[in-house]
């Protein structure tokens, strides 16, 4: 008997896509001041400058993921690639609160805690923004020798724009993805449906191969 399974809401896949995206983009604005200043961060001109790469990654979201327009709408929906202010508040949730609220509570904007916070949050945001680019790849039936290419090219982009000194690294990224999401879709008890563990095994398998090279020319000598 065929697997009857419900099918994942593209608002929602789309959703998953574009919440995380929103964090790649603040934190990857607040990494370009180089000073971790949020009094120097302009989203506007972070995203002017980088408009091309937003642009790209954009058109491989749509591709891979199949979305119509109407989900593509929901990244302006949710204002992730409009200029606003990027408080203390949204790094300390982007990062999942690991850095704790320092107290005076104004300590959670100094220079260091910020920094600390960016670079939380751009392994934990990348991390679930591959998990749901793959998830939407495979609820929308794009198989990995089809999409995973194009996958990992998005999570390139994404990764730059989040960091551009190359420490949030497309191969590192992949690794935390698969040792904190694969798991448990693949544990027997999962409820996973079976074309769902063979998309994510796919992606998995083709994404070592096709990130393995970068891994490696980030490790010293």
């Amino acid at each position: 008997m065929s697997e009857q399974v419900a099918p994942i809401p593209e608002d929602r896949l789309a959703r998953a896509v574009f919440g995380p995206l929103g964090g790649v983009v603040e934190v990857g604005a607040v990494n370009a001041t180089g000073a971790w200043e949020l009094a120097e961060v302009s989203v506007g001109d972070f995203l002017t400058r980088r408009q091309p790469e937003v642009e790209r990654l954009l058109d491989g979201i749509r591709s891979v993921c199949r979305f119509s327009d109407a989900a593509m709408a929901i990244v302006d929906e949710l204002g992730r690639l409009r200029d606003h202010e990027v408080h203390a508040a949204f790094l300390l949730l982007w990062s999942a609160g690991v850095t704790g609220v320092p107290q005076p509570l104004e300590r959670l904007e100094e220079p260091a805690v910020v920094r600390r916070m960016c670079r939380m949050a751009a392994d934990l945001q990348l991390t679930y923004f591959l998990q749901a680019l793959i998830t939407a790849a495979v609820a929308a039936g794009t198989e990995a020798r089809q999409g995973a290419a194009r996958t990992a090219e998005i999570l390139g982009i994404a990764s730059e724009l989040a960091d551009s000194t190359g420490r949030s690294a497309p191969a590192d990224i992949f690794r935390m993805w698969r040792v904190s999401h694969l798991p448990d879709i693949l544990r027997p008890e999962s409820d996973a449906p079976e074309y769902g563990k063979e998309g994510f095994r796919a992606y998995d398998q083709r994404l070592e191969e096709l990130l393995a090279a970068d891994g490696d020319a980030n490790r010293p000598a």
